[in-house]
């Protein structure tokens, strides 16, 4: 049975591994707190906030984020993956991402603002109206997913292949074309 916790602030807390089973939390706030050792485990979030957290490196298998916001938090290395499918709901600004996996996650409408998301695993996934706005995606994987009216415009060092990706009116920037045609061997000035 889960513990539930309504409309809290939570700051500068360090969990414990398993401090946060088998709890839901709604319309909380988490404040500098520190996640990475935590092994979470039937754990809800349902209109949350997280600013300036670190989950680096945390297990968050069997979590539930639902309208889940992340601001200025550190997130590498997380798998995503592994979260309840139902209701998946997150957004993320000023977040570094980096390693992180999104495997086969339906993460429509999400909008990462201002993010690292280097090496990242989107393979899969459902990307239909992302927004990435102003983010680094060096070496992310995209093989798979659907990116139909996914916005790229302003983020850069992407490198998507056509073929095997869905991008239908998609939105890309000019002056990082090169990231599409990187296959063809093409080089545009």
């Amino acid at each position: 049975m889960q513990h539930y916790n309504f409309d809290q602030n939570y700051q500068l807390i360090s969990y414990s591994r398993d401090e946060l089973n088998h709890q839901e939390f709604e319309c909380c706030t988490f404040k500098s707190c520190d996640f990475r050792s935590c092994n979470f485990m039937d754990v809800t979030f349902i209109d949350c906030t997280f600013l300036g957290c670190n989950f680096n490196g945390a297990h968050i298998n069997h979590v539930a984020l639902r309208t889940v916001t992340f601001r200025n938090c550190q997130i590498k290395d997380v798998n995503f993956a592994m979260c309840d499918k139902l209701l998946f709901d997150i957004n993320f600004y000023n977040c570094k991402l980096d390693f992180s996996k999104f495997y086969t996650q339906k993460i429509k409408g999400t909008t990462f603002e201002n993010c690292s998301l280097i090496a990242v695993d989107f393979m899969a996934s459902d990307l239909t109206e992302v927004h990435f706005d102003n983010c680094n995606l060096y070496r992310a994987e995209f093989d798979k997913a659907n990116a139909s009216k996914a916005n790229f415009k302003t983020s850069f060092n992407y490198t998507i292949d056509p073929t095997k990706t869905k991008i239908k009116k998609a939105i890309f920037g000019l002056k990082e074309v090169n990231g599409l045609l990187f296959k063809h061997d093409l080089q545009v000035y």
